[in-house]
């Protein structure tokens, strides 16, 4: 799967959009038109007792074109005004959407053990396409099997279930699920998502203008007898005719969800085949979805108006043309042309309101998503699923295992996994990453986590160094993304602290290296949409001739700092990249201040020509068929800021040497 053709894609329906947007917006000016015309000509020409005065010339004289460039002009500063405050807030980043439909944030130290399991597999997928695992949120008391994934770019986006959703699926059933909606974050479908939720908001605003002029008129009714023998009943009209615009403007916006969105869910269903390697898991969460009484339904106030970026329909849909999602059967047709047609019947439960708190247990299931473990949860949740086919959800090995997993996948100290998995550990294993071999500036560091404040911080972090600092290289970048999960889990204060300390250790030096630099910037781009506005990249250079010097220092930078011959790995991504004339640039002029300028300059081109930059770059790293530690950290970060998966997850795979 092209997911950077599918990005690309992604923009050209935006365009789409766009066009259906204005001309729903054109239909609503001249319905409203008509609509002040009725009120003004029945305000003027109807009396209660003599009845009709005027003809339908008399109305149509009621038309001008002055009126209309005024009422032109009201129904598009309205529209584009409501648009524009629900862009805004929406655009703060997935967290947002999920909270305004009562999603409650899973934190790793959650003891439910269906929010665990969720965790783990949200943690496995994340592995599987290459990103930072997103925040997961929960819609406690949704009997209904259902998914989302919000935001505005991989580093804001979360991922969304309902507790029907975690509670009755089976691991491999529930693994199709969150796979789906990683789809969408990598294939640019959150971003058109919540474009299309904006804009659809500011159309559906008339009727709701129209629903309280209607509501209104019941108090106009009560009025003296001058007022119902005249203008009383232009009202009730004029917010009757509202209604019925904003009626007819949410059947627009239904045309619009629907075109834009179903053949999106038939791509998100093959990319999820291709994550989990196996089509029945996605098969058969829709078989339990068409088996299930309260199927894939949503009851949440606000789940209406962004019924399109769910895994299944959140009503019954007796009109399938405007239908946000394919039919069931055609959805499962595609993926298992066997199917006989019998869906899956799961037991129905009512569920409690309850929240994940913090600290409401002592172990947390941290980035227990590995792949052996993953493949033997799922080997052994299919075995007892074949033993008892009726059961319900299986919910693996316990988090004690997993973690012990982890730690031997990744060569890790078990009390490393465990630290990152709490906000306190995980702030001090990265603080433990930047402290200095030096002594006196290891001394002035420690003094800076001591005026901190935070209890317990300088001395996890000196108690750490010594692990730490005796890691091989390639393991730093993995226990950086353990780490990831628990410190989104900061407030906003606490990440304001946790920001500038990090500056802080990386300047005690007075100076700031390639490593440093790789660290912050990872850091920054997958913590900062999490708490601040961030302005995605402006996709602006069409072509790479435009960033060819760009190009020419990132290579140099890349070429200098690998581990094999300078000048051949600058060829080799050169000559991939189509650039025979390319020269290695001299290393004086390869600073780190340079480099950064050039990868914010690549991170401006079109999503179609960053694949080729990475696919070359990984090509001349891993020439000899390795990426050192150095090179994996550096093509990391660079992926990072271009917003785009890392090598590996676009079929190069390499391994690290030490």
């Amino acid at each position: 799967m092209d997911f950077f053709a599918q990005q690309d894609l992604a923009r050209r329906n935006t365009r789409l959009l766009t066009i259906l947007f204005l001309a729903a917006v054109a239909g609503l000016i001249l319905l409203t038109n008509a609509m002040v015309a009725a009120f003004l000509w029945w305000g003027d020409s109807y009396n209660l007792y003599a009845g009709q005065r005027g003809g339908w010339r008399e109305f149509l004289s009621y038309f001008s074109w002055q009126r209309f460039g005024g009422i032109g002009l009201g129904i598009g500063a309205t529209v584009a005004l409501v648009s524009l405050v629900k862009w805004l807030q929406l655009a703060s980043g997935g967290k947002v959407v999920a909270e305004a439909m009562g999603g409650t944030r899973v934190l790793p130290q959650t003891r439910d053990r269906a929010e665990r399991r969720c965790l783990n597999i949200v943690d496995e997928m994340a592995l599987a396409a290459g990103m930072p695992v997103p925040p997961v949120y929960v819609m406690n008391g949704e009997r209904g099997i259902n998914a989302f994934a919000a935001g505005v770019s991989p580093a804001d986006a979360v991922i969304g279930v309902t507790r029907g959703t975690i509670e009755h699926l089976k691991r491999h059933e529930l693994q199709g699920v969150i796979a789906h909606e990683f789809s969408h974050i990598i294939n640019g479908d959150m971003r058109l998502n919540i474009r299309l939720a904006a804009l659809l908001k500011g159309i559906t605003f008339i009727g709701d203008v129209g629903y309280l002029l209607l509501r209104s008129s019941r108090h106009h009714r009560t009025g003296n007898d001058r007022d119902r023998k005249s203008g009383g009943p232009a009202l009730p009209l004029l917010g009757l005719g509202l209604w019925i615009s904003g009626w007819l403007g949410g059947l627009a916006a239904g045309f619009i969800k629907a075109a834009i969105s179903r053949q999106k869910e038939y791509l998100a269903d093959a990319c999820a085949v291709q994550y989990t390697r196996d089509n029945s898991g996605i098969a058969d969460a829709l078989k339990v979805i068409g088996g299930y009484v309260p199927g894939s339904l949503v009851h949440a106030a606000r789940a209406d108006e962004m019924s399109h970026i769910f895994f299944g329909q959140i009503r019954h849909q007796l009109w399938q043309l405007f239908a946000t999602h394919p039919p069931l059967s055609q959805r499962i047709r595609r993926l298992d042309p066997q199917w006989n047609g019998q869906y899956i019947e799961r037991k129905v439960e009512h569920y409690r309101e309850h929240a994940s708190r913090p600290g409401a247990g002592e172990a947390g299931v941290g980035r227990a998503a590995l792949v052996t473990a993953a493949l033997a949860a799922t080997e052994m949740a299919r075995e007892a699923a074949e033993d008892n086919p009726e059961a319900d959800a299986d919910f693996g090995p316990e988090p004690d295992q997993l973690e012990q997993a982890t730690a031997a996948r990744h060569d890790l100290p078990l009390a490393f996994v465990r630290h990152s998995h709490e906000p306190l550990g995980a702030t001090a294993l990265v603080m433990a990453l930047l402290l200095s071999p030096d002594t006196a500036v290891r001394k002035a560091q420690y003094a800076l986590l001591r005026g901190t404040g935070i209890q317990g911080l300088e001395d996890l972090a000196h108690t750490f160094h010594e692990g730490v600092a005796q890691l091989d290289p390639g393991l730093r970048l993995p226990l950086l993304e353990l780490c990831l999960p628990a410190l989104k889990s900061q407030s906003a204060p606490q990440y304001q602290q946790f920001k500038r300390t990090l500056l802080g250790l990386i300047r005690a030096d007075r100076r700031t290296d390639l490593r440093e630099w790789c660290l912050y910037q990872l850091l920054r781009h997958y913590l900062d949409p999490e708490f601040v506005q961030v302005k995605p990249a402006t996709a602006r250079h069409r072509s790479l001739d435009k960033v060819r010097y760009s190009l020419r220092v990132v290579l140099s930078m890349l070429a200098y700092h690998g581990s094999g011959e300078t000048e051949t790995t600058f060829r080799l991504a050169a000559d991939k990249l189509g650039y025979p004339a390319l020269q290695l640039l001299p290393a004086e002029d390869c600073s780190l201040q340079a480099f950064a300028r050039a990868v914010h300059q690549l991170a401006d081109c079109y999503p179609l020509l960053k694949p080729p930059v990475l696919k070359a770059m990984s090509r001349a790293a891993s020439a000899d068929g390795t990426l050192s530690a150095v090179e994996r950290e550096l093509l990391a970060s660079i992926a990072a800021v271009m917003d785009c998966p890392l090598p590996d997850a676009l079929g190069n795979q390499a391994t690290t040497r030490q």
